[in-house]
């Protein structure tokens, strides 16, 4: 099984039609140039990348402006209703708001997602702040595992200082219990992202990550030569989870060079779907519940 660990939903059709919505989503997510999606164009590109399972993360930044999240909870659960065998649907709270623990349990509890999703940089945190214990505490009791948004970020007022790597090797340490994926790979500290993961097992990272034009040729510099690729086939293979950024980066391409770059196949096995699997303790058989 393929899975897609890192998949921004904002511009699929089911949950648009408003179009002030849409633009302010465009806006603040720092996306122009794309449209909204059809559920049956997306479909088609899971297709032809082969992925089989995409798992879908909202935003929710309401405490700075707005009052409502960009792509809110139930918006994700719709979508998973709509297609349980092809998405796997995150949650996300802003750790701001005083209801962001209840928001969760919610969310776990009635919406049955499969995880948390934080930024950060645009939600203004540190990864380790007392601020988190209570949602961190939570997803330890549903046994959920934690997306952050590390390294760069395009969207506005999202502040770097706070997604570098060495911010979460706090929290690596105090919660060994925590399954914490660093998406992205940190880029640029991609080396210190490895150097995390081979000192702590509840740390991971996607490969949602490709900031110049040619995913191969990125990957190359990457997953090659900054990492190198030996670092991940012998020793980090169970922590790497293949991720697109869908739909910032195309993930027919990305799909594509991953598959080229070398990794030996039960490598590559692991990083397209088995370390997903592990990362969530997903269970497809009950993927719609």
């Amino acid at each position: 099984m393929v899975i897609d660990i890192h998949v921004h939903p904002a511009f699929f059709e089911p949950i648009n039609g408003d179009e002030e919505k849409e633009q302010l989503r465009h806006d603040e997510l720092n996306l122009h140039k794309n449209g909204t999606a059809p559920l049956k164009h997306f479909f088609n590109k899971m297709k032809c990348a082969g992925i089989d399972r995409v798992c879908l993360l909202p935003e929710d930044y309401s405490s700075g402006g707005g009052g409502e999240p960009l792509v809110s909870n139930e918006e994700i659960r719709r979508l998973v209703d709509l297609a349980p065998d092809r998405f796997i649907g995150f949650a996300s709270v802003d750790p701001h708001d005083e209801k962001a623990p209840e928001k969760l349990e919610r969310a776990f509890a009635e919406y049955g997602l499969k995880g948390l999703k934080l930024h950060p940089g645009r939600q203004h945190f540190a990864p380790a702040d007392k601020l988190l214990d209570p949602l961190y505490d939570i997803c330890e009791k549903y046994d959920r595992p934690v997306t952050f948004h590390s390294g760069l970020s395009f969207e506005p007022h999202a502040l770097t200082e706070n997604c570098h790597p060495l911010k979460f090797e706090p929290l690596a340490e105090k919660r060994p219990g925590l399954r914490i994926s660093l998406a992205h790979f940190g880029w640029p500290w991609c080396r210190e992202v490895a150097m995390l993961m081979l000192k702590y097992p509840n740390v991971y990272t996607d490969t949602g990550v490709l900031y110049f034009d040619s995913a191969r040729e990125f990957y190359t510099q990457m997953l090659t030569r900054d990492v190198p690729l030996t670092w991940i086939d012998r020793s980090l293979r169970h922590q790497v989870m293949f991720g697109t950024n869908d739909p910032r980066f195309e993930m027919i391409r990305m799909a594509q060079a991953i598959a080229e770059l070398g990794f030996r196949e039960s490598t590559l096995e692991l990083i397209m779907g088995r370390n997903a699997v592990e990362f969530m303790h997903y269970d497809p058989e009950r993927s719609a519940e």
